[in-house]
């Protein structure tokens, strides 16, 4: 079984909306992209590169694949990993418009995406990596089909914008396995799923904290 990896950017109030460019998504009037680029440093570049290189395969969105078929094979230099790793391992297209994939070793996927991607999960290999592609991940995410988040949070809130987790995302636990930080601030969580959501009570009672004994009651936690 092959593990679904999501590898997104995300603001601290979540939008994931066009990090790379100010015309990379501009729906909805969105006014603020490129918000990423200011947070880019050596140690981002390195973690992305490893990253990359363990895919085994890529699952995309149209838009993502249209933005990265436009520029990435431009880049042809051997020494550029992840250039070598999306120019030539298998990429499958989530779309309802395209009927022709130019760019190298693109395959369109073709009936119900998440069937399709199950379908894929059961082969054997690498990882299948999902980069960007909100509309599809909100399908993958319905469907119980994600078991590995990279989260890269950035200190910027937006506001607006295209979130991560949108409306119809299942319940679900995940288990914190990795965390890495940047020198301009950037914060890097990487989460396991693990299980069904879990939940508890809080209950008024004491607690020690030391040598002393705090009480808490519904009044002072109002408060």
């Amino acid at each position: 079984m092959r593990k679904l990896v999501v590898g997104t950017f995300l603001t601290l109030d979540g939008v994931m909306q066009a990090p790379g460019g100010p015309d990379e998504d501009r729906d909805g009037g969105f006014q603020h992209g490129g918000w990423l680029v200011p947070y880019f440093d050596e140690k981002f570049g390195e973690i992305m590169t490893e990253w990359t290189k363990r895919a085994g395969a890529f699952v995309l969105g149209r838009k993502t694949y249209e933005i990265f078929a436009g520029s990435w094979p431009n880049a042809t230099d051997p020494a550029d990993d992840i250039a070598t790793a999306l120019n030539t391992r298998p990429k499958f297209v989530a779309s309802r418009t395209l009927d022709k994939l130019d760019w190298n070793n693109s395959i369109l996927l073709k009936g119900d995406v998440a069937e399709e991607v199950a379908k894929l999960k059961a082969q054997d290999g690498g990882e299948i990596q999902v980069h960007g592609s909100g509309q599809l991940l909100q399908t993958l995410l319905r469907h119980d089909l994600v078991d590995t988040l990279r989260i890269w949070h950035f200190p910027v809130v937006l506001g607006t914008g295209k979130r991560l987790f949108g409306a119809g995302t299942i319940p679900s636990s995940f288990r914190l396995v990795d965390t890495q930080q940047t020198s301009t601030g950037a914060v890097l969580h990487v989460y396991e799923r693990d299980g069904n959501l879990k939940y508890g009570e809080m209950e008024v009672g004491e607690m020690e904290v030391g040598e002393e004994t705090v009480i808490f009651d519904a009044d002072s936690a109002r408060r």
